[in-house]
């Protein structure tokens, strides 16, 4: 599995070309969510066809299923838990037959665009929004197959300040249980590091090398380092807040934890 070279594709507001059909792993708490949010919002406002599946049956707390409208208002497909729907956290393990039809889609368009072909617009792109650590990733063993059928992506979401990963090598020891479990491989690593609304950019720049240790440590690459909205907005000056930052990625914080 791979991203395509398909820069129009992934939009103004995305750092890198974004797959067919990309998976979000991690650590709890480490900004899936968050990240898995902004992908499928910012996909969709730059005019692809953008389908959230909510893959979370583990953790009631933080899942995407809990910001359907926010996700339909703005053009976003969600296929949600079962019983996501009817207004429970019930963590019941139940997921709708609508995820693989979803990535195969995704990937017929694919290869008929890579084929030469002139498939109808828009573009359809799947974002699997999946359960923390290796317990929340079994679901995915699931459409393993349906996934390595394409050119689709896992992507490893890494905080430095997140509890029990705060070394990288505890990171990837996460990162290569989530592989063993899920039974598909992550392309890249995401530096997602933050500490909720007390994130600065100085606290991702610190990061940085956290981030690349974790990429360093799996043998794949950095993808991109997320830096809050709002901590850009209190700390811009002018001159380049962000410089030095590699492959930044601005994310809005839609998700906090239900006791803050």
């Amino acid at each position: 599995m791979g991203a395509p070279s398909d820069p129009a594709a992934a939009g103004a507001a995305l750092p890198f070309d974004l797959a067919p059909v990309t998976v979000v792993v991690g650590h709890y708490g480490a900004g899936k969510t968050t990240f898995a949010l902004n992908l499928a919002l910012d996909a969709a406002a730059a005019g692809c066809a953008v389908t959230l599946a909510d893959m979370d049956v583990v953790n009631p707390y933080f899942r995407s299923s809990e910001y359907a409208e926010l996700l339909e208002g703005r053009g976003v497909r969600l296929i949600a838990p079962v019983f996501a729907r009817a207004g429970t956290s019930l963590d019941v393990p139940s997921l709708t037959g609508e995820v693989v039809p979803a990535i195969q889609a995704a990937y017929a368009w694919q290869r008929a665009s890579d084929g030469g072909e002139r498939p109808a617009a828009p573009r359809p792109v799947v974002i699997v929004d999946a359960g923390g650590d290796d317990v929340g990733a079994t679901a995915l063993a699931r459409f393993a197959a349906a996934l390595a059928a394409g050119p689709g992506e896992v992507l490893y979401v890494a905080n430095a300040y997140r509890n029990l990963t705060r070394k990288a090598a505890e990171a990837v020891a996460v990162l290569r249980e989530i592989e063993a479990r899920a039974s598909v491989p992550v392309a890249a690593v995401v530096g997602n590091s933050h500490l909720q609304g007390e994130t600065t950019v100085a606290l991702v720049r610190d990061a940085v090398p956290f981030a690349q240790a974790v990429a360093d440590g799996a043998g794949v690459p950095l993808r991109c380092v997320t830096v809050p909205k709002s901590a850009i907005q209190r700390e811009s000056d002018g001159r380049g807040a962000l410089a030095g930052l590699p492959d930044v990625y601005p994310v809005e914080v839609y998700v906090s934890p239900p006791w803050s």
